[in-house]
């Protein structure tokens, strides 16, 4: 005869494995705690991304179970997160306003329970980060539909700040309205590059007679069509939830697989090799007047076996020549002897932006 399986018996084992799940989880705390009061000691930094990459893929090399690396990740990111806080809390800048994709990139890393101050430009993200107001900031660098963010570019080239992580993150948008009738929607609020992003729903769904209104992000968006009469946001669904506003459309963007880049930065910080690296650098070339100067820098990564992954051009603003910068992304560490060799180049000028555990 087939036992029959008792709901509430399972639910008591679930529960006895929540009270050892929350003994163990006091008991790594405690280790924690016992960690950042050493760090204090060496004013060492508490967020180690390549640490917390080697645990992870540790511990999905070490699970027999249903959790796969994306659930594993998701788990330990916010452990990682309530740990960090508290080791020592540090302050997070992040492109805001608060529900932005840029602040949801940033609990992803930092958790729901990080210290976060919402600035309203990259520039002011890069500043508090320089200045130390805050340890660590949080921006956009590319969308995998529309490429780089040329506002973080230059900023980049502006100030001694180094790249400490990248954060992959899907993009997903919603068209979300107080009216029930789309047809009585006279304007629509959202940031440009998210009216580009969805530009078929726009296409299909409104005539020129509807007003599309670009404003600084889509949490503004919401907040707008929260207000007014007639009008909608296409925003997060986060960012429609705090306004209160009815989403009536989910995943309205062109592409499913529309991902944004966000990088990590912080002020004289230094990753140590994880094994599985990327490492963003900007270039300018002393001879770059002389033909093939940049195909015999390039040539150096092929010779060495490093994977070039990215390299664009962006003007050295110096005077009235047309000087550039080369943004330089490549998959390895600074410190690895084949890197030395190409930067070893007397004709090139070199800035380090940042070594870091690749994520994408």
């Amino acid at each position: 005869m087939k036992e029959v399986v008792n709901i509430d018996d399972l639910r008591g084992k679930i529960d006895s494995i929540d009270h050892q799940l929350l003994k163990l989880l006091n008991e790594r705390m405690e280790l924690v705690k016992t960690i950042g009061n050493i760090k204090k000691t060496t004013n060492a930094s508490i967020y180690r991304p390549e640490r917390e990459k080697a645990i992870i893929d540790r511990l999905t090399s070490d699970s027999k179970g249903m959790l796969d690396k994306g659930a594993i990740e998701a788990i330990f990111l916010e452990i990682f997160a309530v740990s960090r806080n508290i080791e020592l809390p540090e302050k997070v800048a992040y492109l805001g306003p608060e529900g932005s994709f840029t602040h949801q990139a940033a609990e992803a890393r930092f958790g729901a329970m990080g210290e976060y101050i919402s600035l309203k430009t990259i520039q002011s993200v890069f500043e508090a980060v320089n200045t130390e107001r805050v340890r660590f900031g949080i921006i956009p660098i590319e969308n995998n539909q529309q490429g780089m963010v040329s506002d973080t570019i230059n900023v980049l080239c502006d100030y001694d700040i180094n790249i400490v992580a990248e954060v992959p993150m899907p993009i997903q948008f919603s068209f979300a309205s107080k009216n029930e009738n789309i047809k009585t929607i006279k304007k629509v609020y959202s940031k440009d590059i998210a009216f580009k992003q969805c530009g078929k729903f726009v296409d299909e769904y409104f005539d020129k007679s509807v007003e599309l209104i670009p404003v600084d992000s889509t949490s503004k968006a919401s907040k707008l069509a929260s207000l007014e009469e007639n009008s909608a946001a296409i925003c997060s669904h986060i960012a429609a939830k705090m306004y209160h506003l009815p989403i009536l459309f989910h995943n309205i963007e062109d592409s499913p697989d529309n991902y944004t880049r966000f990088l990590i930065i912080s002020k004289n910080f230094n990753n140590v090799s994880s094994g599985n690296d990327k490492t963003t650098i900007l270039v300018k070339l002393s001879n770059d007047n002389e033909p093939g100067s940049l195909a015999s820098f390039l040539q150096g990564f092929h010779e060495n076996g490093i994977n070039l992954t990215k390299i664009e051009s962006y003007p050295a603003k110096e005077g009235k020549d047309f000087k550039y910068w080369f943004l330089v992304e490549f998959e390895g560490h600074k410190d690895d002897e084949k890197v030395k060799v190409i930067m070893e180049d007397p004709l090139i000028t070199v800035k380090w932006l940042g070594s870091y555990p690749k994520f994408c």
